[in-house]
């Protein structure tokens, strides 16, 4: 028997050039290999770094409509965007998460009467008497009366939420054009030179009451007044037809709106954008079917620019 070398192993072994280049090639996956391990290593931490601050940055996000007044101011903004139908939604979440209040009766009340839902929309406003928006419920309510027509009813109820917010000059020339519907053109005059007063850069204010001086008779200062702020020539002509109309509405040939339906807008004469002469919230039509800048013209409505006002009254809550 062939003794053992104990000494082979600690002998280095015969290496052929073949096995050398092997080895070597080895050693260079090895190396490559253990690099890409490390670089998906890293990359797996900063994947897992920028996930985790993202999901910092939507709590935190989350947290910030976390209340239920923060959750309203949201609503609000989308009204003023004229979402209606989806601040609906919002304020179903609103409700299911902190429950019915008068802020939200409020405003799911505006978007009822905004999406045409006229009874539900009168059911919440009148949700709201006994609690400090009695005044929001009232001008609602006047706002409702007068798109079915009624106009005395319409002075009765904003006359009730002006005396609860003396001060609301959007509310002041809803109620002035409401005494104009009615045919109470001197009772129109008080509450629409405050409104422009309180509110001068207010289209619809300076609009009817440019509306009120032509039914006066007072067609110079109706004309000073809108060469003052000065209004297209477009919105001039729609005053002075609207007055010419409310003087003798046999002379228009579009019916006056009912509680069901609203005329369509008459064509454009100019690409100007018109002004609102009609309670803009509510959306009135004038005996010739004229609609409201936020209804012919949505994209104008959304700007309190100087040919634009913005379509909620904000001193009314």
């Amino acid at each position: 028997m062939k003794p053992l070398d104990l000494c082979a192993a600690s002998r280095p072994a015969r290496r052929t050039p073949a096995f050398i280049a092997a080895a070597a090639v080895a050693a260079i996956l090895a190396v490559t290999g253990c690099a890409g391990v490390k670089d998906q290593y890293a990359a797996s931490a900063d994947a897992q770094q920028r996930m985790a601050a993202e999901a910092a940055a939507e709590t935190k996000a989350g947290a910030s409509v976390d209340t239920q007044a923060t959750y309203l101011k949201l609503v609000e903004q989308m009204q003023r965007e004229d979402l209606w139908f989806a601040s609906l939604a919002h304020i179903d979440a609103l409700e299911q998460r902190w429950g019915v209040s008068p802020e939200s009766t409020r405003v799911r009340a505006e978007a009822l009467r905004r999406t045409g839902q006229a009874g539900p929309a009168e059911a919440a406003y009148k949700r709201l008497m006994g609690t400090p928006l009695e005044s929001a419920g009232y001008r609602g309510l006047g706002l409702l009366a007068g798109t079915r027509g009624h106009y005395t009813e319409a002075v009765r109820l904003l006359a009730e939420a002006q005396r609860r917010t003396p001060t609301d000059a959007l509310l002041l020339s809803d109620l002035g054009y409401a005494h104009l519907r009615a045919g109470q053109i001197e009772q129109a005059r008080l509450p629409l030179m405050q409104a422009l007063q309180l509110r001068p850069d207010s289209t619809q204010a300076q609009a009817n009451l440019a509306l009120y001086l032509e039914l006066a008779g007072q067609r110079d200062q109706a004309t000073a007044l809108m060469e003052t702020h000065r209004m297209p020539e477009a919105t001039r002509s729609a005053v002075r037809d609207a007055a010419l109309q409310m003087r003798d509405p046999a002379r228009s040939s579009v019916p006056a709106p009912t509680a069901t339906a609203s005329p369509a807008p008459p064509p454009a004469r100019n690409p100007a954008p018109a002004v609102p002469l009609a309670l803009r919230a509510s959306g009135w039509s004038d005996a010739a079917g004229m609609r409201t800048a936020s209804q012919t013209t949505p994209s104008a409505s959304r700007v309190d620019a100087p040919l634009s006002t913005n379509s909620n009254s904000r001193g009314t809550p």
